[in-house]
């Protein structure tokens, strides 16, 4: 009986790796351990800086569009960041950066990167660079 348990445990993690599954199973169990491990939240906790709550918010983006939701989660939940996103069109205004249809459907973070890599020229960003 004991190899047939055994066998179903193989089974049922191979099941769940393929699935991409166990990873996020044990990225969310070591963010619950860290939560436990930290000490009670207080007040005590200082305000952000514009400047941090601005790159929080551009990496938050950068984060739900390559769907890290448990690393988004430990984000919000050690930066104190507000649990609603600030609006895309403030940030860039914020920012100054001008987008197109094709910068306009990355993150932000995506626009100021390749400005950087181009030497401050408007470039497209290509379909895969995404990923």
């Amino acid at each position: 009986m004991s190899a047939s348990v055994d066998e179903l445990k193989k089974v049922v993690k191979d099941t769940l790796e393929a699935r991409g599954v166990l990873g996020q199973l044990r990225a969310r169990v070591r963010a619950e351990v860290f939560s436990a491990l930290d000490e009670p939240p207080t007040n005590d906790r200082p305000e952000l800086s514009s400047e941090n709550f601005i790159i929080n918010e551009l990496i938050r983006e950068y984060l739900e569009f390559n769907k890290y939701k448990y690393t988004q989660s430990i984000l919000l939940s050690e930066t104190g960041q507000p649990r609603q996103p600030l609006d895309r069109d403030f940030l860039r205004d914020e920012l100054n950066i001008v987008e197109d249809r094709a910068s306009s459907a990355v993150p932000l973070l995506y626009s100021i990167v390749n400005h950087f890599l181009n030497k401050g020229e408007l470039v497209r960003p290509s379909s895969d660079q995404h990923s």
